[in-house]
């Protein structure tokens, strides 16, 4: 898939309050400075599309972004941020599974996860989370380009082996990294395979 066009729409803090969900989306979030909105923008092949600060946090709203005038890219705020209050990330919870559970048009999650970095317990739950509740997700290793390649095959055999011991069936994982531009075809294509899939459904009568 190709990139023709990328804009930012609008951001709100209900789901009830996002656009019309007519048309298929992919959501992307994960911890806080995992590389999130920089990896967004390497997808898109816009450098300002996203927000990106060296400051963790800085999404705080459920953020819609039009591709191609036929899919929805969705920038969700970072779990576990620990500078925010514990009412802040009390709302950031609610609003994300509030999202991630009534919205209809939602084809896939796309968790991201730092590849320099064993399993976190919170990421770990975090899935837990979206099997639990048959949400569709791939894990995506952020940051490869910050590690060799025998420690993230090492980092990436742990993820393997911790959740084998409670899932019968491994997520995919995809490796990427935004500044070596590695991963952005993977998921393109996959989003274009869901789109061509879905092509004929109609999602206003979901």
């Amino acid at each position: 898939m190709k990139i023709t066009s990328a804009k930012f729409l609008e951001s709100n803090s209900q789901v009830e309050k996002c656009p019309p969900p007519n048309l298929p989306e992919y959501a992307f979030i994960g911890r806080s400075n995992v590389g999130k909105s920089s990896l967004i923008n390497m997808i898109a092949d816009n450098k300002k599309l996203a927000k990106t600060s060296g400051t963790p946090g800085k999404t705080q709203l459920i953020n819609h972004f039009l591709i191609n005038e036929a899919w929805y890219l969705v920038d969700l705020p970072g779990y576990g941020y620990a500078k925010v209050s514990k009412s802040k990330r009390k709302d950031f919870d609610k609003m994300i599974t509030n999202y991630l559970e009534k919205r209809k048009n939602l084809v896939n999650v796309y968790l991201l996860i730092d590849s320099r970095h064993e399993p976190l317990k919170i990421d770990l739950e975090f899935m837990e989370y979206l099997g639990e509740n048959m949400i569709p997700f791939n894990i995506v290793m952020t940051k490869i380009d910050k590690l060799s390649s025998a420690k993230y095959a090492k980092n990436l055999l742990t993820y393997q082996k911790k959740l084998l011991t409670n899932w019968e069936q491994l997520p995919q994982f995809i490796k990427t990294s935004a500044t070596a531009k590695v991963g952005k075809d993977e998921i393109l294509k996959e989003i274009e395979i869901y789109n061509t899939q879905l092509n004929h459904l109609d999602f206003r009568n979901l």
